[in-house]
C-alpha cells in the first residue's frame, strides 16, 4: 500500500487523510516527527504510519492498521457513549488522531480548536458544539492532557472556560500521569474526567479509569504490564527486531505488548507504578523517578512538576524537582517559598518512599520543555539541569 507523509500542521488535512486511509482505499498517511525516513509503501492495511520519539528521545515508527483504529473506537464509544468530539490535541499525535478517527467511525465531522491551545478558545469551540437531535442533546467528548486540563482550571474562574469543562460527556485525560489533586480539582468544577492509559502502539488509550477495554486483555509478567487486543499496532517499519521484542507472542500464539511499565492488577483494576527502566541508584539504593514524580505532583504547586535523575558527587545519582515559575506562582496567593516547597515534597517523599528517595533541589524554569503531544520533554529537561549542575 502507498504511504503519503504529511505534516498534520492542519488538523483538517490530516482529517481529509484520515477518511480516505481509514474509511477508503487509501493510501497510509505518514505522521509525526521527521527524525525516521518514512517508506514509499506499507503493508495492506496500514492506515497510519505514526513515528514518534517518546520521552526518551528514541525515534520508531509504528504502524497502525485501519482494523486496529476502528477496533479503538468502537471500544471507546461501547464503554463511554457515543456523539460529537472536538480535538483540542495535535493530529499528529495518536491521541489526536483517534479524536478524528472516533468522529469518522460515527459519522459525525469533529470540532477542530484551531490555533494554539488557550482556555478561551477551548471554551469558544465547546460552545460552538451545542446540537441536538429529534429534541435530544448531542453529547459530547474531548481528549486533553494533564497540563491542557491544569490551564483550563487555572482560568476556571471564568464563567465560559467552567461552563465548557462541565459541558462535556466525558473529558479524557491521558498520555501522562494525571496527578490526583488535580483531578480532585477537576471533579470540584464539575469535569467528568476520565483517566486512560495506552500508548501509540495500542493506538493510544486502552484502559480507561483502571479498567480495560473491551477486548483488551492485561497481564503482569515479571512485574511488567503486557496488552493483547485487537488495538495492537501491527509493528515498527523498518525495525523486525524491535518488532519481535515488543510483539512477543505467547504459547498458544497470541499476541501482546510489552508496555515497560510496572504495573499491579488489583482485582482487574490496573495500577501502574511507572517505568521499569526509569530508576536511579542513589547511594546504593533504587530509586523509581516515576514513584517520586507522583508524590511531588501531590502537593498544591507542584502538580504539573517533572522530577529526573542526574550525577550527583555525594551519592551518585540524586533525583531534581524541575517546576514551571507560572505553576509555582499561580493564580492564587499566598504561595510557599520556593524553600518551603522542596522542604514540602522532601517530606512527602520521604514519608511515602523513604528518607533516601527524597529530591534534592529544585529547579524553577519558565517553561518546562514539552514534545509535540503535550509530554514533558524529559531528555531536555535532564540535560538543563545537568547544565545546571
Amino acid at each position: 500500500m502507498r504511504l503519503e507523509a504529511i505534516d498534520g500542521d492542519d488538523p483538517r488535512d490530516v482529517l481529509r487523510a484520515l477518511r480516505a486511509a481509514v474509511l477508503g482505499a487509501g493510501p497510509a498517511v505518514g505522521l509525526g516527527s521527521t527524525a525516521l525516513p518514512l517508506p514509499d509503501d506499507v503493508p495492506a492495511g496500514t492506515a497510519v504510519a505514526l513515528t514518534t520519539s517518546g520521552s526518551t528521545g528514541v525515534p520508531k515508527t509504528v504502524a497502525l492498521s485501519r482494523n486496529a483504529l476502528t477496533a479503538s473506537a468502537l471500544a471507546t464509544a461501547a464503554r463511554i457513549g457515543a456523539g460529537a468530539w472536538l480535538l483540542a490535541l495535535p493530529a499528529a499525535y495518536v491521541a489526536g488522531v483517534q479524536v478524528l478517527v472516533r468522529s469518522l467511525v460515527a459519522g459525525r465531522e469533529p470540532a477542530i480548536l484551531s490555533g494554539s491551545f488557550s482556555p478561551a478558545a477551548f471554551a469558544a469551540a465547546a460552545r460552538g458544539m451545542a446540537s441536538s437531535e429529534g429534541g435530544a442533546r448531542v453529547p459530547t467528548y474531548t481528549s486533553l492532557v494533564p497540563v491542557q486540563l491544569q490551564r483550563l482550571l487555572d482560568a476556571a474562574d471564568d464563567a465560559e472556560v467552567a461552563g465548557a469543562l462541565r459541558s462535556f460527556e466525558a473529558i479524557l485525560v491521558g498520555g501522562q500521569s494525571l496527578p490526583d489533586a488535580l483531578r480532585e480539582r477537576a471533579v470540584d468544577a464539575g469535569a467528568r474526567i476520565v483517566r486512560t492509559y495506552g500508548s501509540t502502539e495500542t493506538c493510544g488509550g486502552c484502559v480507561y479509569d483502571g479498567v480495560p477495554l473491551d477486548g483488551v486483555e492485561l497481564a503482569i509478567v515479571d512485574g511488567e504490564l503486557r496488552i493483547a487486543g485487537p488495538m495492537l499496532a501491527d509493528g515498527y517499519l523498518g525495525d523486525p527486531g524491535r518488532t519481535a521484542a515488543a510483539f512477543p507472542r505467547d504459547a498458544g500464539g497470541r499476541r501482546w505488548y510489552r508496555t515497560g511499565d510496572a504495573g499491579l492488577l488489583d482485582d482487574g483494576v490496573l495500577r501502574i507504578h511507572g517505568r521499569i527502566d526509569n530508576v536511579i541508584v542513589s547511594g546504593g539504593i533504587n530509586i523509581s523517578l516515576d514513584r517520586v514524580e507522583r508524590v511531588v505532583r501531590s502537593i498544591p504547586g507542584l502538580e504539573s512538576a517533572v522530577v529526573v535523575g542526574v550525577a550527583d558527587a555525594t551519592w551518585g545519582e540524586a533525583s531534581v524537582i524541575v517546576a514551571s515559575r507560572g505553576d509555582l506562582v499561580g493564580a492564587r496567593a499566598a504561595r510557599p517559598s520556593e524553600a518551603e516547597q522542596l522542604e514540602r515534597a522532601r517530606a512527602a517523599v520521604a514519608a511515602e518512599i523513604g528518607a533516601p528517595a527524597r529530591p534534592s533541589r529544585l529547579v524553577v524554569v519558565d517553561e518546562i520543555a514539552t514534545l509535540a503531544s503535550g509530554k514533558p520533554d524529559r531528555e531536555a529537561v535532564r540535560r538543563l539541569v545537568a547544565s545546571l549542575a
